[in-house]
């Protein structure tokens, strides 16, 4: 039983008291005390590590449904598991709302039934010959053991996008979980007891031991979801080792409302996605440009639908969360502050809430009049903020959309079918949404362009990013064949040259 008081790691099937540097977990809500962690030591890391090797040998030596069944298994606990305990965890280490975090582990069991099929269903490739007599194919073989380092924002979602992938893919899995969100993840944990002991882990750490793990010669794969910048320096480091990276990197998704918008539906799907989780997911639009045509009345129920919005306590009826941190506030009303003072209008919010004076909320905000000169449209802002553009037409709106140095995803709201398509074709993103943002589909692929990201979680592309090519080429019947050694003297060149055929 995990005892979120005690500082612990995890190696599966235990739990086990760390040695490491103690940091209290504090709540954004409130600022009470949560729970209390410890860095895993290098010490502790190669003992797992150790234990991973060990278990992965015999893991992928596995035919495939056996591995399929165990992570049926593990799907099945998921959803058998009362997980009420651990969404409280996670909305009080980092504020996400109590519907949000249940909602978010009641939705990881869809991913081990998915890659624990598609592991089965798509193992390799037999191509056309070269030659008669020979059976010539590709295969898919382990990695090894794979490192997973995660966000705040959906700890144990993505943990389970690219796990499940991993494990079908006949790997063991390290688990580093972001600080903010370790004890939710550590009482997660408990849902891998099908597993073989030893083959999967979550480490509590920092910086220096994601560096550690993917510096370590018994890792061999590595993904990652958090900031443009750490994606950078996690990129960097596993191509020093040569290792496959998939990274998820930050975005600033743009908006765009066309002159066709059903503005009721809009303006109440622009609310949830400017400010789902208090605008901390990758995904959340930030950046709306609305043609001109329809922009006063759309703003006019956008700010409508705001004020419906409940700010408090995640374990309160609230929407809207606190930040996960006193510095995540801060980033957001730095952003604030400069797009007023460059000329945007507050139609709403755009202050620290009075009901709130505990805790690192903010107001759900729209800002209009916004330009591109501010820096709210040029960084990823992660806060509860709406920075709308006003836009002459379509052309333009999708113009605006593409500049910028991210593209993770794109959303439209349009009753044109010919604006939808032109918006698939045009948009430089890696998802892009027609009238319902920020789904997304087990069986799609799920990343960004530009500097959001490399590689891609979900779909057969996140099975591949967890597993190597072999091709094979066994002919039947050993035979010499006509071009080995040694050559015909009539190939050679001074007896006129085998001529190329």
């Amino acid at each position: 039983m995990f005892n979120p008081s005690e500082p612990v790691f995890y190696r599966h099937p235990a739990y086990l008291p760390s040695d490491g540097t103690r940091h209290t977990v504090i709540d954004p809500a409130t600022l009470a005390t949560v729970g209390i962690i410890a860095d895993t030591t290098l010490t502790e890391l190669e003992t797992v590590l150790d234990a991973a090797a060990k278990a992965q040998r015999d893991w992928k030596r596995l035919d495939a449904k056996t591995r399929a069944t165990v992570l049926h298994r593990i799907a099945n606990r998921i959803e058998a598991t009362d997980m009420r305990h651990c969404a409280e965890l996670m909305s009080r280490e980092m504020g996400k709302p109590y519907p949000e975090a249940i909602g978010e582990v009641a939705n990881c069991a869809g991913a081990f039934r998915y890659f624990a099929e598609m592991a089965r269903d798509e193992a390799g490739k037999v191509a056309g010959t070269t030659q008669a007599g020979s059976f010539q194919h590709a295969r898919y073989e382990a990695l090894g053991t794979s490192v997973h380092i995660m966000p705040f924002n959906f700890p144990i979602l993505l943990m389970c996008w690219t796990v499940a992938a991993s494990l079908a893919s006949g790997n063991a899995c390290i688990i580093k979980p972001a600080p903010a969100t370790t004890l939710s993840t550590l009482e997660f944990m408990q849902v891998f007891e099908a597993l073989p002991e030893g083959l999967i882990a979550c480490l509590p750490g920092g910086v220096e031991l994601g560096s550690a793990l993917i510096a370590s010669p018994k890792t061999h794969a590595v993904a990652f979801t958090g900031s443009v910048a750490a994606g950078k320096a996690v990129a960097i480091a596993a191509a020093a080792q040569m290792k496959p990276a998939v990274i998820e990197a930050g975005g600033s998704d743009p908006m765009i409302i066309t002159a066709h918008a059903p503005l009721e539906v809009a303006a109440a799907g622009t609310v949830t996605a400017a400010f789902h989780m208090s605008g901390q997911v990758c995904t959340s639009a930030e950046r709306f440009f609305v043609v001109d045509a329809v922009h006063d009345a759309f703003i006019e129920k956008f700010v409508a639908e705001t004020k419906r919005l409940r700010v408090g306590n995640g374990l309160t009826r609230a929407e809207i969360g606190p930040l996960v941190s006193e510095a995540a506030r801060a980033k957001v009303i730095r952003l604030v502050e400069d797009a007023k003072a460059k000329g945007a209008t507050v139609a709403i919010g755009g202050k620290v809430p009075e009901s709130e004076p505990v805790g690192w909320f903010y107001e759900p905000t729209i800002l209009t009049n916004c330009t591109p000169d501010m820096a709210i449209l040029r960084e990823e802002c992660f806060g509860p903020v709406a920075a709308v553009m006003r836009v002459k037409d379509f052309d333009e709106a999708i113009e605006r959309a593409n500049d910028s140095e991210f593209g993770l995803g794109a959303s439209v709201f349009t009753t044109s079918l010919e604006e939808a398509m032109e918006a698939a074709d045009r948009l430089e993103a890696g998802m892009v949404w027609v009238n319902n943002p920020l789904i997304d589909n087990d069986a799609l692929p799920f990343g960004g362009w530009k500097k959001s990201g490399l590689g891609r979680e979900l779909s057969k592309l996140g099975l591949d990013a967890f597993r190597r090519s072999k091709m094979v080429i066994i002919d039947h019947k050993p035979v010499v064949q006509s071009w080995w050694y040694p050559y015909p003297d009539d190939w050679f060149y001074e007896d006129g040259g085998r001529k190329h055929v």
